[in-house]
């Protein structure tokens, strides 16, 4: 038996996808604009002087600064936790897997520092207001699965099992990193290249070099 389909759910179903595409695009428009202001220094009107949307635009589309930033980060985070999955798929062995991911790892440290200091700024202000603190921590959830995989696959091509949990092992590798971002935003290449090396060691940490 066909199931009749009601055109005016066709066309709810259309007018909410529409608007959530919409809603994407400014979020991915803004986001750059959102990294240079932070959050403490955003309203919706900031935002809107420093793009090519108006302020009534944006507020049509989010209900506050809270709604554009949580929005714009969530569609970062969505490409930014798969950054690696190319480097542990493509990996045969553990010393290629781990060049390959430092030179990703610093590359972007440098190439989207803008935007991951929002996010560092977003976590943080999570720990102030609890509006969006169910999202952060869904994000890091997604951030330390990719951490893991990192690991994981660099420890079996290694023949060995990681020495610390998913957990830990993120808060190791992102402690270096929000750490070499804040030297990289300051124009201290030297920490860049200490960073490297503290990279290098907690791959040492990680891998306990016990056979499986």
């Amino acid at each position: 038996m066909t199931q009749t389909v009601d055109p005016r759910a066709r066309i709810e179903e259309r007018a909410r996808n529409k608007f959530e595409s919409k809603r994407t695009e400014l979020a991915q428009a803004t986001l750059h604009t959102l990294a240079e202001l932070g959050y403490a220094r955003t309203s919706l009107r900031e935002i809107a002087q420093n793009s090519e949307f108006s302020h009534g635009v944006l507020h049509y589309y989010f209900t506050d600064k809270l709604d554009l930033i949580t929005h714009a980060v969530r569609q970062y985070e969505a490409i930014c936790v798969t950054r690696y999955d190319e480097v542990v798929a493509n990996a045969v062995d553990a010393t290629g897997l781990y060049a390959d991911f430092e030179a990703k790892y610093f590359a972007t440290l440098a190439a989207d520092a803008g935007i991951h200091r929002l996010w560092y700024d977003l976590r943080n202000q999570a720990l102030f207001d609890d509006s969006f603190r169910t999202e952060v921590l869904e994000i890091e959830e997604r951030r330390v699965d990719m951490i893991w995989r990192v690991v994981a696959r660099y420890c079996e091509l290694r023949g060995t099992t990681p020495s610390l949990d998913r957990a830990s092992a993120y808060v190791l590798l992102d402690g270096i990193f929000q750490r070499a971002l804040l030297h990289h935003l300051a124009g201290k290449p030297a920490e860049i290249d200490a960073a490297r090396a503290q990279l290098r060691s907690a791959f040492t940490m990680v891998d306990c070099s016990t056979p499986q």
